[in-house]
C-alpha cells in the first residue's frame, strides 16, 4: 500500500512539469457545462480540482480532491461545484451537502490510487444537464477535459487520446497537470460522449485514470 501512495505522490509531482491540455475554444464551452471546478475554500487558501455532473445533484471527482492523501479532507459544505466556469463566469454554482468516497480508497489509511474516486452530493440540483456514465469499460480514442491550476479559468481539452487498462488503471497518452485531477475521461457512446474514467494523476507517459466501473466495486 505505501508503495502505491509513494507512486501516486511521485506521479503527481511529475504532473507539475507536464504540458497543459490544449485550450478548449470558448465557443465550445457551452457543450461542456457539466464539467466544472470543485473548489475547496480553506482558512488561508483556496484549492481546486475538476469534477463532472453525472446526475442533477451528483458530481464525480477524485477521492484525493475531497479527502487528500490520508482521507481527512474538508467537510462537504466547504466545497462548491462551479459548473461551466469560463473567465470568471459560471453556468451554475452549488455548495456541497455530502461526500461519498470509495470505501477502498483509504482502506489502509492512505490513498490507494486504484480507487481514487468520489461523489460530491450538492445541496440542490444543478440547472446543468449531466453527462452520462459509460455502461462498460470502453476503447479509445478518449477525450479528457479539465481545469489546471496554471490555467484555472478556461477548460483544457483533448479528444484524441489513446489508452489501455493496465493494473486496474486506464493509462492515457495525453498529459495532465494539477487541477485536472477529478476531471472526466470520455469515450464515444453512439453519437455522444460518456464518462468512462476519472483523472487521478500523471504517469510517465500520460494521464492515469480510474475507470468508472470502480464505482460498483466494493
Amino acid at each position: 500500500m505505501r508503495t502505491l501512495v509513494t507512486c501516486f505522490l511521485l506521479l503527481w509531482a511529475t504532473a507539475v512539469s507536464a504540458q497543459d491540455l490544449p485550450v478548449l475554444p470558448a465557443s465550445d464551452h457551452a457543450a461542456w457545462q457539466a464539467v466544472g471546478r470543485v473548489n475547496a475554500a480553506g482558512y488561508r487558501k483556496r484549492e481546486m480540482c475538476t469534477g463532472t455532473l453525472i446526475a442533477p445533484d451528483k458530481v464525480l471527482t477524485a477521492a484525493h480532491c475531497v479527502s487528500g492523501t490520508d482521507g481527512l479532507g474538508p467537510h462537504a459544505e466547504d466545497f462548491t461545484f462551479v459548473a461551466g466556469w469560463l473567465r470568471g463566469t459560471a453556468a451554475d454554482s452549488v455548495a456541497g451537502a455530502s461526500i461519498w468516497v470509495h470505501p477502498r480508497a483509504y482502506a489502509e489509511g492512505l490513498l490507494d490510487v486504484r480507487f481514487d474516486v468520489a461523489i460530491l452530493t450538492l445541496e440542490r440540483p444543478s440547472r446543468i444537464t449531466p453527462l452520462p456514465l459509460a455502461a462498460t469499460d470502453t476503447v479509445g480514442p478518449y477525450g479528457i477535459l479539465g481545469y489546471s491550476t496554471r490555467r484555472p479559468h478556461m477548460l483544457g481539452a483533448a479528444f484524441d487520446c489513446d489508452g489501455r487498462i493496465t493494473a486496474a488503471l486506464l493509462r492515457l497518452d495525453c498529459p495532465v497537470r494539477p487541477g485536472n485531477s477529478g476531471g472526466p475521461v470520455l469515450s464515444r457512446d453512439g453519437d455522444r460522449w460518456a464518462v468512462t474514467a476519472v483523472i487521478s494523476a500523471m504517469g510517465q507517459s500520460g494521464a492515469l485514470a480510474v475507470p468508472v466501473s470502480r464505482l460498483m466495486q466494493r
